[in-house]
């Protein structure tokens, strides 16, 4: 490919000696880092059009905050709990940490190599196959769209609907109706879409303060739990087994697993930042900032989510009185029992419900940024308008619509079915590993080459192909298994209907890459000022 060409032919472009040299230079934001990041957009053929208004802490804060790995624990055990109880839990959790920070690595070292906003599409284009380029690329951009797009349903969906239960807590007579659930998640994106528009210059530092609750949030919540509730015998956390999901306990197992996966989706957001967004092309010093942010976010997330799933197992109390919990999430009922308080419940559960909601802030940030990038290279349908960069505030406010459109629409799969939000996840999971997958299986495919490999700053090194067989077989796990539904026998409305909306997708990608797509997309395209 030319761009990978270009990348070992000219190694000293933008003035960089090597990239050692790189990694050795403190990143300040000033004059020479952004030389490197210009350095770095001209290698891949790219010219700058948004705000580099993100360092290492606040990308760190971003990623973190939208992950929101211990928060969201707490609405998702239950799924890993009924299919084969706490031992899915802990072991099912740690399983999905490892693999993903097998995943994470593998495409942390992708980012420092190409650190630009399109991501996975962007990385496929320049390292698979010759022949295979332009098609998976395309299909990698197609498939990590509906990932973004799902993920932004993931925090809005748990804000809107966990109110509900809050609701339900609050008043014994109120019954949750779908509909109202739907409504409540319109409400909650147009707050998202308004940060992300109105308020997007003040992204950076929001994000920074949505850290520190995240931090303190959790002791908020683990201090009062540990230290007022009963707590269970250990032998429970680490060895009861308690399958009551219909399914066989290997198959059970792996459900549960790639339900908690989930807890890990949304680190790569950071190859895609803005001000208030998400793309590498508006991070300070990117080919090292990035995959640190990364990494970082996956170690700190999968930290407090592990020690949050233990009090939960340690203070879980009357089983069958959290699991038929009338709010219709056990983790309220937990809280009720724990703490012997429903001002303290509610009080908690507020915090969880912010959270969630702020997570949403930084998903439509990337899955706006993600659209814009994949739209800029003609690949999706009305490119022209999606690929627009507003001139005032230099974000994609047509990406940004898209992405509300497209969710707004989503939604409505929650008055279709009584289990929507397990479909949302899986959708999410699907979509991402599916395009992780491609990614990691064409950077394998360079491995093999006889062509030197030119590494980023951040790099893996001996370690790389052991790490990349390692992430293809969990994200390959996960994917496949997040289609399943959670329990069994399955009915019209219990049933996971992801696996429908994803081959729909995918079927459509298809079709369109048949009719127009591979006539108007060449893979990433190159600026015209980097052609000779």
């Amino acid at each position: 490919m030319a761009i990978f060409k270009a990348r070992n032919d000219e190694p000293n472009v933008g003035g960089i000696k090597s990239e050692t040299d790189v990694a050795n230079r403190e990143v300040d934001g000033d004059a020479e880092s952004r030389d490197l990041d210009d350095a770095d957009m001209a290698r891949m053929g790219k010219r700058q059009q948004t705000r580099r208004n993100f360092g290492l802490i606040t990308m760190l804060g971003f990623t973190t905050t939208m992950m929101c790995t211990w928060e969201g624990g707490f609405p998702l055990f239950g799924t890993p709990f009924v299919n084969g109880g706490s031992v899915t839990m802990i072991y099912g959790f740690v399983f999905a940490w490892v693999g993903s920070l097998a995943t994470c690595s593998s495409l942390a070292e992708m980012a420092s190599m190409y650190p630009t906003s399109g991501g996975q599409y962007h990385w496929v284009a320049i390292m698979a196959p010759p022949k295979w380029s332009k098609f998976l690329s395309f299909m990698t951009g197609w498939v990590s769209v509906l990932g973004w797009q799902a993920g932004v349903a993931t925090g809005t969906f748990f804000g809107a609907i966990v109110m509900q239960g809050l609701a339900s807590l609050g008043n014994a007579n109120y019954t949750p109706q779908r509909w109202q659930g739907t409504l409540i998640f319109y409400c909650v994106l147009a707050l998202a879409c308004f940060v992300n528009t109105v308020l997007a210059k003040y992204l950076p530092a929001l994000e920074g303060l949505i850290l520190i609750l995240h931090i303190v949030g959790f002791f908020a919540v683990l201090i009062p739990l540990v230290h007022l509730s009963p707590i269970s015998d250990a032998s429970f956390v680490f060895r009861d087994s308690t399958n009551v999901s219909g399914h066989n306990d290997g198959i059970s197992w792996l459900i549960g697993m790639a339900t908690t996966s989930v807890l890990f989706v949304g680190y790569d957001g950071a190859c895609h930042m803005d001000p208030a967004t998400v793309t590498a092309e508006e991070v300070k010093h990117a080919a090292l900032n990035v995959p640190r942010s990364m990494i970082f976010t996956v170690f700190l997330n999968g930290t407090l989510g592990f020690a949050m799933y233990l009090v939960i197992l340690f203070t879980i109390g009357d089983i069958e009185a959290v699991l038929g919990s009338a709010t219709g999430w056990p983790f309220i009922q937990l809280f009720v029992q724990g703490l012997q308080s429903q001002a303290g419940a509610t009080a908690m559960t507020s915090l969880l419900i912010s959270m969630y909601i702020f997570a949403s802030f930084g998903f439509l940030a990337s899955a706006s940024r993600q659209c814009w990038a994949f739209a800029r290279d003609r690949a999706l349908p009305f490119s022209t308008y999606l690929s627009r960069i507003d001139r005032r505030t230099a974000i994609p406010l047509w990406a940004i619509g898209f992405s509300v459109v497209f969710n707004v629409l989503l939604a409505l799969i929650n008055i279709a079915s009584s289990t929507a939000w397990n479909a949302i996840i899986s959708l999410v999971v699907a979509g991402f590993y599916s395009s992780y997958l491609i990614a990691i299986g064409c950077m394998m495919y360079r491995r093999m080459q006889p062509e030197r490999l030119v590494l980023g700053p951040w790099n893996l090194g001996r370690f790389g192909t052991a790490t990349n067989v390692v992430a293809m077989l969990y994200a390959l796990i996960a994917m496949v298994f997040s289609f399943f539904p959670p329990t069994l026998p399955v009915s019209a409305q219990s049933m996971n209907y992801s696996v429908v909306v994803y081959f729909a997708v995918v079927s459509s990608g298809l079709v369109y890459y048949a009719l127009r797509g591979r006539k108007m997309y060449n893979g990433p395209v190159i600026d015209r000022q980097f052609t000779s």
